[in-house]
């Protein structure tokens, strides 16, 4: 039987899926991910559920794609190939849905933060996109986050895979609020309350009206994106930076001083 890296709990109207999956800091793995869209769809389909909370245990958010899993593996093999479906899920759910980090996201993990409604993190909490230092692209990831986050800082972040703090991440747009770790419960706990006070059908007209047209066209973007994705993590400069990544060297392509 599969570990069950993800939790799903249900209070008063409020759906927590919980990743667990701390010992590779709740990399999106195979398991992880199926788990994680299973319970995604167990929350939307309650009909008692009002609010989804995206939360997890351990010191990082989401670390990204599990590069392990990539290692070795073809195109068509890649994880990244049923991301997608997932971050779909996330940004089309009729349930608003609200991140909540105690800890760092990286490449994917951001990606996730960018498919929720609202985002909350601890201001000691750090992002980056981190794909061209290991010779990928942030192509699946950019639907749901281009049209969070300020052009211009999309290009700075994007191309040099810079890490930037969670007050940083609340100017461009990634979340809604950076806020001291003892208030992180309280401030969730706010958006709840009042997230709830929405008539359930209403929210899900009103999630629709703003989704607006990356919602009708993302099936068609999220397909060109998987594969020029799953294209790069099995080419050559993907391969020697996931290797380099393991090894803990710098990746053949970097100038040697």
């Amino acid at each position: 039987m599969a570990d069950k890296l993800v939790h799903y709990t249900t209070a008063t109207g409020v759906a927590t899926i919980t990743l667990d999956s701390p010992h590779n800091r709740n990399a999106l793995s195979a398991a992880l991910r199926a788990q994680f869209a299973a319970n995604l769809e167990r929350a939307i389909d309650d009909d008692t559920v009002r609010v989804i909370v995206l939360d997890h245990t351990g010191p990082v958010f989401c670390a990204g794609m599990d590069l392990k899993e990539a290692k070795g593996a073809n195109a068509g093999q890649q994880g990244v190939n049923d991301f997608p479906a997932l971050l779909q899920q996330l940004w089309t759910s009729p349930k608003p849905v609200i991140a909540k980090l105690a800890g760092p996201a990286r490449a994917g993990g951001v990606g996730l933060v960018a498919a929720t409604d609202i985002a909350v993190a601890v201001e000691e909490a750090t992002f980056a996109f981190t794909e061209v230092r290991i010779g990928v692209v942030p192509a699946v990831i950019s639907v749901t986050v281009l049209p969070r986050i300020d052009a211009r800082a999309a290009h700075e972040l994007f191309l040099t895979g810079e890490t930037f703090d969670a007050r940083r991440a609340a100017e461009i747009g990634l979340l809604n609020a950076a806020v001291p770790a003892d208030k992180l419960d309280s401030t969730v706990e706010r958006y709840v309350r009042s997230l709830s006070l929405g008539a359930p059908t209403a929210l899900a007209a009103t999630k629709e009206l703003l989704q607006g047209e990356t919602a009708r066209t993302m099936p068609e973007v999220f397909k060109k994106m998987q594969a020029l994705s799953a294209q790069f993590f099995a080419g050559k400069e993907g391969q020697e930076g996931i290797a380099a990544f393991a090894e803990k060297r710098s990746p053949n392509w970097v100038p040697r001083t």
